[in-house]
């Protein structure tokens, strides 16, 4: 294989992760296959790029295909990649548990709405809890009633700070 097709099926490779970890199964469908082409099966890249075409065509809902290439990459020489193609084949084969409605939550496709509609406005009613009205500004504090005077403990605690301070320098000497 010469380095300008291994180049390729590198980036091809990288491409067809990142689509994959963005949800277009099938652009990283389509980008793996040609990774997988370029590269040699029994290769370590290889068999990595054929685990996350395997993963790939689960998420695009191509189960057997999914199923068949784990049954292939089993006999991988990669210790590694034949170790997860059969943990990948253990869950691929696993019964499907069928899951009550209502733990579904529907997500309805924008694509099919109409042209006009598929600008949606949302206008939210923020709730008050006590019914008022929370102000930006801070509020006006009449400075005659705050208690201005010396406070006792302040000059107390100054006082024992200072006792304090001068006792660990009669220590030092």
């Amino acid at each position: 294989m010469n380095t300008e097709s291994l180049e390729i099926a590198k980036s091809r490779y990288q491409a067809g992760r990142v689509a994959f970890e963005n949800g277009q199964y099938r652009e990283a469908v389509e980008n793996l296959e040609k990774a997988s082409a370029l590269l040699s099966r029994n290769s370590r890249l290889g068999g990595e790029v054929d685990i996350w075409l395997v993963t790939a065509y689960e998420a695009a809902g191509r189960t057997e295909d999914a199923i068949a290439l784990c049954e292939q990459l089993k006999r991988h020489p990669y210790s590694e990649t034949n170790k997860q193609a059969r943990h990948l084949l253990y869950i691929l084969k696993a019964p499907k548990l069928k899951r009550p409605s209502e733990w579904m939550t529907e997500i309805p496709d924008l694509g099919k709405l109409p042209e006009n509609e598929s600008q949606i406005r949302v206008t939210v009613n923020p709730r008050q809890s006590s019914g008022q009205k929370k102000s930006a500004e801070p509020e006006f504090v009449d400075l005659s009633q705050v208690n201005t005077r010396d406070n006792r403990f302040i000059w107390l605690a100054l006082i024992v700070i200072g006792l304090m301070l001068s006792y660990l320098v009669w220590l030092s000497f």
